[in-house]
């Protein structure tokens, strides 16, 4: 009996908002349309914009058909269609530059980014932003991604504007402060949801639904007990002058236009999927040199080979001087700065295990009284006839039965709690009378 579940996190306060469960693989599209349907109706109880949502899947939904699902909801998540890596345009892109190394500071791993912001991949026409994570495999075989030619390649999607995040900020927020892994990690320890408690169905929903209860709860009480303010973090600084060679992102490729009527200009050199250009006779330009300009920019200079363009038919519309030029042609291509917000972006929340570890700890250390006082009326008698089978056999009781014979009567003894060492402020907080 296996059951699968989806789950709400709400980011900065590590609050769970809601949990869906299914047998077996469950049904992933249909839990996340209740589980967008959940968001919305949070986000209008707290009066929160949908522009200001922001939706962090993991890689089961990394498909183009799930995609469609989110509407106008940004979203960040890891791709699994990695056919997609062949595409020409995603291949043309592969064979330019990066945009920037990333880093994860827990692992150390160094990912080489190459983010392609508009790419139309269905006849839907709409298009995508993908960005493309690579790093040298190892010895072992990558349990993420899928390796060619020793290269890992992953695939990121999302629909946040590269002018105001760039490929480093989509992954930080993936893999670093948008993860949820690690509040899994502290409920399995602490509480063990995942448990299997119940043979039916929705008594093992309600389980999971009382112990994510029980985390929210923890985190209140924890946050009377040790009040902290939210925390602040530069999650990415301000745009800045950039150096010579060290831009963050660039924009896509500009050529030069027609020097002279009639001559072919850098826009009549097409860019193949190897990362070549195809001058307008079928000969092939390679790149020769990458020059750093002063503005940050990077130029791109193609040339092509001297055995080919001598015998060119097209030679006169090609070269400045026509067939007098004993050199190639080349063709240089310019890649401009992408430019950032010029505000840094900034990362508010609550700690995620100080607060609510607090409560734990008052809880575990504490002195705890129960008194049972005497029942208001005597027991009753024991013999209260004869029961037939279906009485006897529990399980064929019904839901109104069971709770008519396990329900709390209001003549029965009454039980007073008694909690030591308990702050006043806390106690008033539970509405309890302080000794």
């Amino acid at each position: 009996m296996v059951r699968s579940r989806t789950t709400i996190l709400q980011a900065h306060t590590h609050h769970w908002l809601a949990s869906f469960g299914n047998p077996g693989n469950g049904q992933y599209r249909l839990e996340l349309r209740r589980a967008l349907t959940a968001i919305e109706t949070y986000a209008q109880a707290i009066h929160l914009p949908p522009s200001r949502l922001l939706v962090r899947l993991d890689g089961q939904y990394g498909t183009r058909a799930v995609l469609t699902d989110l509407g106008e909801m940004r979203y960040v998540t890891r791709g699994k269609d990695y056919h997609l890596l062949d595409q020409a345009e995603i291949q043309a892109r592969l064979c330019l530059p990066p945009d920037q190394p990333f880093t994860l500071p827990e692992s150390g791993m160094v990912r080489t980014l190459y983010d392609c912001p508009n790419l139309p991949l269905d006849g839907g026409g709409k298009r995508y932003r993908i960005i493309v994570a690579t790093h040298p495999a190892g010895t072992t075989k990558s349990r993420i991604g899928i390796t060619r030619d020793g290269v890992v390649y992953e695939l990121f999607f999302t629909n946040l504007a590269p002018t105001a995040f760039t490929a480093a900020d989509v992954m930080a927020l993936y893999l670093h402060r948008g993860s949820f892994e690690p509040a899994l990690w502290d409920e399995d320890l602490e509480q063990d949801p995942d448990r299997w408690c119940s043979h039916a169905p929705w008594g093992q929903e309600a389980w999971q639904i009382i112990s994510q209860w029980i985390w929210n709860l923890r985190l209140e009480l924890g946050q009377q007990l040790l009040a902290e303010p939210v925390r602040t973090t530069e999650f990415a600084p301000a745009h800045q002058e950039q150096a010579p060679g060290s831009a963050s992102g660039y924009a896509p490729a500009t050529a030069a236009s027609s020097w002279k009527a009639g001559r072919f200009s850098g826009k009549d050199f097409a860019r193949q999927p190897d990362g070549t250009l195809r001058c307008p006779a079928g000969a092939s330009l390679v790149l020769q040199e990458r020059r750093p300009e002063a503005n940050g920019s990077l130029r791109l200079v193609y040339g092509a080979s001297i055995r080919n363009c001598r015998p060119c038919p097209l030679r006169e519309q090609c070269q400045w001087e026509g067939h007098a030029t004993a050199k190639p042609r080349q063709v240089s291509l310019l890649l401009h700065p992408r430019a950032i917000g010029e505000e840094p972006l900034l990362w508010r929340d609550w700690s995620r295990r100080r607060s609510r570890r607090a409560c734990i700890q008052l809880v575990r250390y504490q002195r705890l009284d129960v008194a049972v006082h005497p029942a208001l009326v005597p027991p009753c008698d024991a013999s209260s006839g004869v029961l037939s089978r279906a009485q006897r056999a529990h399980m064929r009781l019904t839901f109104h039965e069971r709770r008519a014979r396990n329900e709390r009567t209001p003549t029965a003894a009454l039980v007073r709690i008694t909690l030591f060492g308990i702050p006043e402020a806390f106690a008033a907080f539970l509405g309890l009378e302080s000794m």
